[in-house]
């Protein structure tokens, strides 16, 4: 049996797999692009970020 689709519950489309329809796709698509989507973990060290100290 195939999963559903994980933005909806519908069953899976073969052609948009995992979801259902292009729509569930692009929706997915923008809650990634959107920082909708996060992974825990410690915060970024902002010193060593795009730091000129290098070139000194």
């Amino acid at each position: 049996m195939a999963k559903p689709c994980p933005i909806c519950g519908k069953p899976a489309s073969a052609t948009q797999d995992p979801f259902c329809s292009r729509g569930c796709r692009d929706r997915d698509l923008l809650q990634w692009l959107g920082d909708g989507y996060r992974i825990p973990g410690p915060p970024a060290d902002q010193d060593g970020v795009d730091s000129d100290k290098s070139a000194d």
